[in-house]
């Protein structure tokens, strides 16, 4: 009996240790992030998109990441999409006191297809990125990549609120990202994006989104979470430069 007891005594303590351990802890942040990014339409059926990103914590303060990006784009439709591009992020240190930069290089493949409800525009994009990111201890580069496939699902409506096209429309959009690989152990699910806000025509070409999005991202950890307050400007650049038909 006495055996028993000390037992379950020692179940109970490795229980408890292993649950205050994996407490889920948020760590909240304000950021702000902005962007430029253009589809270019150069024929029937061919263009390309390229992306600029610039995102930043303590709103402007500090630095979180740059990001560049590109791809050759292929119209099926006017209205569907496929493209296959690169990506290259520089992504700031988190650890307090570490200045090294973490490269990740990417390779990335999308669909998109945009649809009408009535007056209000649908997009759905759905986005799958092979990620190589640099391991770091102790604030060097170890030499060794870790790779993550990363799947995206981005649900946006565009709402008309007047008439005219260059009034301002309401946006609303959800991104849910998951992430596969040998070293991802605790967090499949890798982060969600929810956005609120305006979507502003400037000329037939250009036009910019202006809102909230709050980030909610998963650590390798499983029980660390950034919930990450954000202010969000996206500049939107697509041209369409077939030749006319006279």
């Amino acid at each position: 009996m006495k055996n028993f007891l000390l037992v379950v005594v020692a179940i109970t303590t490795t229980f408890i240790t292993l649950s205050a351990q994996t407490e889920k802890i948020v760590n909240k942040q304000d950021q702000a992030w902005v962007s430029i990014n253009s589809t270019v339409r150069l024929s029937t059926h061919w263009g390309f998109i390229a992306d600029a990103h610039e995102r930043r914590n303590n709103f402007f303060a500090d630095p979180s990441f740059h990001f560049l990006r590109g791809a050759v784009n292929y119209w099926l439709k006017d209205n569907i999409t496929f493209a296959l591009g690169y990506g290259h992020m520089w992504l700031a240190p988190t650890t307090a006191g570490w200045t090294t930069v973490q490269n990740e290089n990417r390779i990335y493949q999308q669909a998109q297809i945009i649809s009408k409800i009535g007056s209000v525009t649908m997009m759905q994009r759905l986005r799958n990125e092979q990620r190589w990111q640099d391991k770091i201890v102790n604030d060097v580069r170890t030499g060794d990549k870790k790779f993550t496939d990363r799947v995206r699902y981005l649900l946006n409506f565009t709402i008309p609120v007047f008439k005219n096209p260059y009034y301002p429309a309401a946006v609303i959009a959800d991104e849910l990202c998951t992430q596969y690989g040998k070293e991802v152990v605790y967090n499949s699910f890798e982060q969600n994006r929810i956005f609120l806000g305006v979507k502003q025509k400037v000329t037939k070409d250009l036009s910019f989104d202006l809102g909230y999005m709050m980030v909610t991202q998963q650590k390798a950890s499983g029980y660390v979470y950034d919930e990450n307050h954000t202010f969000r400007w996206f500049f939107y650049y697509m041209p369409d430069l077939r030749k006319k038909k006279k």
